[in-house]
């Protein structure tokens, strides 16, 4: 895990205590499916212990595994970006406690405190565009294993 995808590390002191009582702490049992790539996304969590793999769809029954998140990384952005529909599924590696947060009432505090929603803003892209560059490499290394085996 890199400083890359560790949101509350990236924010002013200022708005970590503007936005860390809107938290409440919530756990995830190993193997459950905390959400599914289409579904609505309403919230977003950090991580506090144990691990979550990101995953892709790739057909109806195999899902293509992404970006391991651990201790302080963000899961979830799609909150923040209509339709509010996730972007990738996450699954429960293994037991996992994080701070959960009501996507609608963080934007409601980004729209009263506009700095702070920049800020905001700032951290998720920049873990968006790290997450992105990980499924583009998994995608590509799917792809060379599928040509390697003479499929494509």
């Amino acid at each position: 895990m890199t400083d890359r995808t560790r949101l509350l590390n990236r924010l002013p002191r200022a708005y970590r205590d503007r936005l860390m009582p809107l938290a409440r702490e919530v756990s995830f049992p190993q193997d459950t499916r905390i959400f599914e790539e289409g579904d609505r996304a309403d919230c977003f969590w950090i991580i506090r212990t144990g691990t979550v793999t990101l995953d892709a769809r790739v057909s109806d029954r195999a899902r293509l595994p992404i970006d391991p998140l651990g201790p302080g990384d963000l899961l979830g952005w799609s909150w923040l970006f209509p339709p509010y529909e996730w972007d990738f599924g996450a699954e429960a590696f293994s037991p996992v406690r994080a701070y959960e947060f009501d996507g609608s009432t963080v934007r409601a505090l980004c729209d009263i405190e506009p700095a702070l929603g920049v800020a905001l803003l700032h951290g998720v892209a920049e873990v968006m565009a790290h997450r992105l560059e990980a499924a583009r490499v998994k995608l590509v290394e799917a792809h060379q294993a599928h040509r390697t085996r003479g499929y494509v």
